[in-house]
């Protein structure tokens, strides 16, 4: 049986990361580090990865996406493009956790997913096994978090997902299990004006 053509999205990290999964069990990859700016390559991008494995957006049957933890504005770029090219060609749209799509990057066995999330906190998680669902994510003090983690499990503390083994995940998993909705674990660092902050102009 073989795979739908799927297309992974990830750009909740300060990297831009593509995959396409193919029909024939081929995954090709396009990966580039950046900061900021997401946005105004990630359609092109796109498009190179689409047009070197003589992929057209119609052939496209489902779409990948990391749903956070994340950067608030990566996690904003990445789902708005995947649920609009969802929606565009009537196609899945699945929304992998973060933590997960790192944890596909483990060989086997319990494996535990520790990021900086800053302030110093980190994000923790631990998968029975890479790609299985664990326990949800948690926000924990980062001189704490070794603490936590099982002595058997595999410690990973890259804030990069896997690309091509998520976009291998997605194509076979349940798109009714994987939402495409944010997980932000945190409120963002910007408060939105009260009455009291908003400048007026004056009569």
């Amino acid at each position: 049986m073989t795979q739908p053509i799927t297309l992974a999205i990830d750009t909740a990290a300060p990297r831009l990361q593509l995959a396409l999964a193919l029909t024939d069990g081929r995954v090709d990859m396009l990966v580039e580090d950046l900061a900021k700016g997401h946005a105004e390559i990630l359609f092109e991008r796109i498009a190179i990865l689409l047009g070197r494995n003589n992929i057209a957006y119609p052939d496209l049957e489902r779409i990948a996406v990391t749903t956070g933890p994340g950067s608030f504005t990566g996690l904003r770029i990445g789902l708005s493009a995947a649920r609009g090219l969802g929606l565009a060609r009537h196609i899945p749209v699945l929304g992998i956790p973060s933590l997960l799509a790192i944890s596909l990057g483990a060989p086997a066995g319990p494996v535990a997913v520790l990021v900086d999330a800053r302030r110093g906190e980190a994000y923790l998680e631990t998968f029975p096994a890479p790609g299985v669902i664990g326990e949800g994510p948690r926000l924990v003090p980062i001189e704490s978090a070794r603490a936590a983690i099982a002595a058997n499990a595999l410690l990973i503390q890259s804030p990069f997902a896997a690309i091509g083994a998520m976009a291998r995940f997605a194509a076979g998993a349940d798109p009714s299990a994987f939402p495409p909705h944010a997980a932000y674990i945190r409120d963002a660092d910007a408060k939105p004006q009260d009455a009291a902050r908003i400048i007026r102009r004056a009569p």
